[in-house]
């Protein structure tokens, strides 16, 4: 992972052996409650251990620099054999430095999720073999991964995005999976993955580069340098929206940032807010409300 030199010094330190995510479980039962089902509340315990316990990379971290991760997990439907259909939602954020916040970078809700977890079931990692629990997971933490690379290298998260491909690759070859297929929505695990490793989407993660590393981070040292690169890093989705077809990445991104992307102009001087504005409404016509705070 590419980090400021205080921070790879902080690195070389104590607590090497860090695990990269630090992940939060939270299970909803109440629309499949049945005796039947007492055992579920293991599954938020079993997957919250396994993000936890598992190294997703080979590079060390301090326990202050794990990446925060939210996974909420509603269960929708059931049958008797134990077979579940889910909704998965994953959040993930990144510390802004020289500050005490942290921003989200990842918000995405997945509604096709189906498994099997019987009582007693256990869950084993295998980047190669298809598990309907273990790959699903895999999935989005090697997801989580690259748009935190991303936001400290410029594309940086590119070995984490091919991990996922590889397990989108996996999961279409195996009968039944559900939520990989390449028909149909585009607005899936599939459809997610490509555009991600997409040449022409590759403006759209140097601008996460950009945004973050550049502006974010620098608020607090140099503010008008640190809103200059965030207009830049606007300017740039725009560029990458125009020279492309599909709009998930770009939806994903605004649903997490539309009130910090305000909140970084409310200072700044009028000329500059309206800047910004007019790049935002361009690019995010469903938070214009928001928006229109600049003017």
């Amino acid at each position: 992972m590419f980090l400021p030199a205080v921070f790879s010094v902080l690195m070389l330190t104590e607590n090497l052996h860090a695990q990269e995510i630090k992940a939060r479980v939270d299970l909803n039962t109440s629309q499949v409650s049945s005796s039947d089902y007492d055992y579920l509340q293991e599954l938020r315990t079993l997957i919250e251990e396994y993000v936890n316990n598992n190294r997703w990379t080979e590079d060390t971290f301090q326990e202050d620099e794990r990446i925060e991760v939210d996974i909420r997990i509603t269960l929708v439907n059931a049958d008797n054999n134990a077979n579940f259909e889910a909704n998965l939602i994953i959040q993930s954020f990144r510390p802004i430095y020289n500050t005490l916040t942290k921003t989200p970078l990842l918000i995405i809700n997945d509604s096709n999720w189906r498994f099997n977890y019987p009582r007693n079931r256990s869950i084993t990692r295998d980047d190669f073999q298809y598990d309907d629990i273990a790959s699903v997971i895999d999935f989005y933490m090697y997801v989580v991964l690259a748009y935190d690379y991303d936001s400290f290298s410029e594309l940086g998260g590119t070995p984490h995005l091919r991990s996922a491909e590889n397990i989108v690759n996996v999961a279409q070859s195996s009968p039944g999976a559900a939520g990989w297929t390449s028909v149909g929505t585009r607005r899936n695990r599939n459809g997610l993955i490509t555009q991600l490793t997409n040449p022409n989407y590759s403006g759209f993660r140097v601008a996460m580069y950009k945004y973050h590393r550049l502006g974010l981070d620098q608020f607090t040292i140099n503010t008008d340098r640190a809103r200059q690169n965030i207009i830049e890093s606007f300017e740039l989705l725009e560029e990458t929206r125009r020279q492309t077809t599909e709009r998930y990445l770009f939806d994903l991104m605004f649903s997490a940032k539309h009130r910090e992307f305000t909140a970084a102009f409310m200072d700044a001087e009028l000329s500059e807010r309206l800047e910004a504005y007019n790049l935002l409404v361009q690019l995010d016509n469903s938070h214009i409300s928001e928006y229109e705070k600049l003017q």
